[in-house]
Parts: C-alpha cells; structure tokens; sequence
C-alpha cells in the first residue's frame, strides 16, 4: 500500500520501509518547534506519550520495544543516530534559558544543540517576543531548523506548540512563522495554540497578546488547534476528579490528544495518513483552519469500570463539549468539518455507520454545503492504558465566540489605552493594535457567514482508512499498563 500526500516535492527523495504485508511506505517527517515556558510543558509531555508508544526509552533514547510497528514510521518524528539511539526532531526556544535547562537535565531525548535560550525573558509582551528579545535569537532558531530539514529526507512541515497568552509564544511564535513561510513555502505548519481564557488568567495583557498574534495564525498557519486552558482545568476537575496543584496533569491530556491526531502519521494508515491529507480533509478555505480538538474516554480509573466500553460510547462521547479541549459549546454553531480517529480493534463499518449516524441525527448541527464532511481513521494500536479511544477534530463555527471573547477582552482595554506604553516602548504602534482588531474581526464574520450559508464550498475526499494491526504481545502489554492519566 502506498501512502502519498498531496504536496509532495518532486525532488525530494522519501524514505521507504518495507511494511509486513510487503508493500511499500513513503516516509514525510515532521520538524517540532516547542516554544516558550507553555509550549517546552506541552512538548515534554508530547514526547514523554509518543516515546513510549514507539518503546523508546525516554530517560536515554534507547529502543526498547517489543513490535515491528513501532520503527516503521518512527522517523516522522525522531531522528536515529550511529549509537542506535533515537533523539527527538524538535528544537527546544525560549527567551529565557531556566525551563528548557531543566528539560536537557531530564532526558537525552533532546538534542543538546537544539536548545537555543535568550539572555532575558520576554515578560508577557508580544512587542519584546516579535521586536527585542525574540528577534535576537530569530536567526539561531532558523539555523538550527535549517540543520533538521536538511537531515531528512522528505519534510512535511512544523508542528508549533506555544501559548499567546504570553511574549514568547505570542511574539516570538508569529516571527518564527513569517520566516518559516519564507524559506519553506511548501511545506505545511500545524499549531497546537494556549489560548488565554478570562477565568484562568496569570498575566493582565493577555488579552493583548493574543489579539496581536491573530494576523500570523490566521495567514501563515495552515491548520491550528485551539487549546483551552479552562476547558483543560474543568475536565481535570469534573471528569477526572484530580485536585490541581499545577500544570502536569493538563499537559498530559494535551499531548494524549496530541498523540491520537498524529496516530495516522505515526503508524500504518490510509486516511489522514499526512498533514496535508488531514487539512485538504478539514478546511475548507484557507483561512477557516482553526480546529477544536477532543478526547475519550476522560474519566478515572474506577469510573471506567463501569463503563460499557463500546465504540457507541466512544462516539458519543467525542461530540460531548465536556470532552472538548477548549471552552466551546458545538451546540452553538455549526460543524463545517469533523473527524474520527480511532484506536483500538473496532469494526471499521461500525465505527462509520456509528460516525455517520450522529451527522444523521444531528443534521441542523452540519453546514448542508459540505455533503460528506465527517471522516474516520481507525488503528489497531490503542493508547497505553486503554483497549480503545477517539480523538476528534472539529471545524466549527462556534469557535467565532473564542474569537469575540479575545476581541471584546482587548477592545476594553485598548479604548482606554491601558498598558499600551509596554508595546509602544518597545517599538510598536497603536495602528498594529487596530490593525489586527480587523483581521480578528474578519476572521469571526468569515465563520459567521459560513454558518449561515452565504459561502459555498466542498471538502475533499477521503474515505475511512484502517491502520495495520498490532502483535499479540503489544496488546497485553497494553491492557497491563497503567491508568494513561499517570504523568510519572
């Protein structure tokens, strides 16, 4: 079976393994880009779940596992060195050296040249992340990425973990995306975003931040997951019954998450085998690429005793704004697009007539301008922990109400000119701030008239795919392992 991908560079050169069934496999690798205090977290608990999925110690980088499966498609995201150790694809940025130390003292996962920390901390403002303190390191960064690209042998694109709640992963996050787009024009970016929400606020500015980080979202990112730290915090607190005290726990849940949207690109498949398939299949225009991830099962150990355990449940269950990573309510908009992926032995005309009767019953919850706009990926391999989940994938457009809660919240502030002088003393001006009111506000009316119909459009195709299937042995130890909530 061969996997291709839509963008594919003529000249590059793919990397082939030979798959059990004796068919070939087109190797496209990713290049990770964690980004300040928010992003390093979520990417040290991203590669904590896919080390272990692919039995590559995490302490030492060593290969310790049990199937064939899990070196298949290893190299999307790790490197292999001479010592047949395996090194993590991602370069580790932040304006200040003290998080990104503690990450290349805990694992030699990383490796030590990817590390690249500036003299002074961006203090929560976009201006000294995008003009300051953040350009100073620009060019390191750009070196360093440069180095992994041309390690590979046929780049799909960045994946981009950050906040913009704060300065280095508001500022500094948008600069790397303009030159990332410059240089690498045909290659895809995928975001995994923080974004701030008014109950869980840290920082005043917030606001802010986030709104001057919309243009490089909205025109340089081709897809991007919006995570929700109060959403994370409630399903925390409701679903799992865990008492917080910091930020392990949602981490956690992010980067299982995480894990399951990039089980396609990781293990044998057929839908959504690439980002590019996964974003021909969920945009619908260019500029609608904001995606709202979900997870299940999210509950405790002993809760999951007495659930059912069944693929009905599962689907249920990602539909479920509880089980959404970020504040929304699907019940107020309308999905443009959405996805299924599925781990765990299933049946896959099951799981599609289960997928296709929610878009049935649900049917005033879908545009009617997109006919089969609802897909499915099913792979063998479950997560640790659990003998089945679903991860899902929404382009909704009540994500709009994100949008004019970010607005609204830097409308107040800016109509004062409140904490305006940190942004113009570094450089800015107050025109940026309106200008990018405007491409917020463009962007909440793209999705509003997308709603009500006025724009017309397709998805593209794509059919249910079904990943190959994991060794007998890989199972059990699977069904031994430990809750997929443990962080330690």
């Amino acid at each position: 079976m061969s996997e291709k991908s839509g963008g594919q560079d003529e000249e590059a050169a793919p990397s082939l393994v030979v798959l059990r069934s004796g068919d070939w496999v087109e190797m496209r690798e990713i290049v990770t880009l964690q980004i300040g205090g928010a992003g390093n977290a979520i990417g040290d608990s991203f590669w904590h779940v896919i080390s272990h999925e692919h039995g590559v110690d995490y302490a030492s980088g060593r290969f310790g596992g049990t199937s064939p499966l899990q070196l298949e498609r290893i190299n999307v995201f790790f490197n292999a060195t001479a010592s047949k150790r395996f090194y993590a694809r991602t370069i580790l940025i932040d304006t200040e050296a003290s998080t990104i130390q503690r990450l290349n003292a805990s694992s030699q996962l990383y490796r030590p040249e990817n590390f690249v920390a500036g003299s002074e901390s961006a203090g929560n403002n976009f201006a000294r992340g995008y003009h300051t303190d953040g350009a100073a390191i620009l060019d390191q960064v750009l070196e360093n990425t440069r180095r992994e690209v041309e390690s590979v042998d046929s780049l799909q694109g960045f994946q981009l973990l950050h906040s913009i709640g704060g300065g280095t992963g508001s500022g500094l996050t948008s600069l790397i995306m303009e030159a990332l787009v410059e240089q690498y024009p045909d290659n895809l970016l995928c975001n995994y975003v923080t974004i701030p929400s008014p109950n869980m606020s840290q920082v005043v500015v917030e606001p802010y931040n986030a709104l001057l980080s919309t243009p490089a979202l909205v025109n340089n990112s081709h897809l991007t997951f919006c995570l929700d730290n109060e959403a994370l915090f409630q399903i925390c607190n409701r679903n799992l019954k865990i008492k917080m005290s910091g930020y392990e726990h949602i981490n956690h849940i992010v980067a299982l998450t995480m894990s399951g949207i990039t089980t396609c690109l990781r293990f044998p498949g057929q839908l959504n085998a690439g980002l590019r398939k996964i974003y021909v299949n969920m945009v619908p225009f260019p500029r609608l690429h904001f995606l709202i991830p979900g997870f299940a099962p999210l509950v405790t150990c002993k809760q999951q005793q007495f659930s059912k355990g069944t693929v009905s449940e599962l689907v249920q269950q990602i539909f479920y704004s509880n089980n959404l990573l970020c504040a929304i309510d699907l019940r107020k908009g309308k999905l443009l697009t959405a996805a299924g992926i599925f781990r765990g032995r299933m049946s896959p005309r099951e799981v599609d007539q289960l997928m296709t009767g929610v878009r049935n019953k649900n049917i005033n919850n879908f545009v009617d301008w997109i006919p089969n706009n609802i897909k499915t990926a099913i792979c063998d391999i479950p997560p640790r922990g659990l003998k089945m989940s679903a991860t899902f994938i929404g382009n909704t457009t009540a994500i709009q109400t994100l949008f004019q809660r970010l607005l609204d919240a830097s409308m107040a502030m800016l109509r004062r000119k409140a904490h305006l002088h940190w942004y113009t003393g570094e450089g800015m001006e107050e025109q940026e701030f309106q200008d990018a009111q405007q491409e917020l506000q463009a962007i909440i009316d793209d999705y509003r008239s997308s709603a009500e119909g006025e724009d017309s459009g397709g998805g593209g195709g794509g059919s249910g795919g079904r990943s190959g299937s994991a060794e007998s042995g890989e199972e059990e130890a699977t069904a031994e392992a430990r809750c997929q909530y443990c962080t330690e």
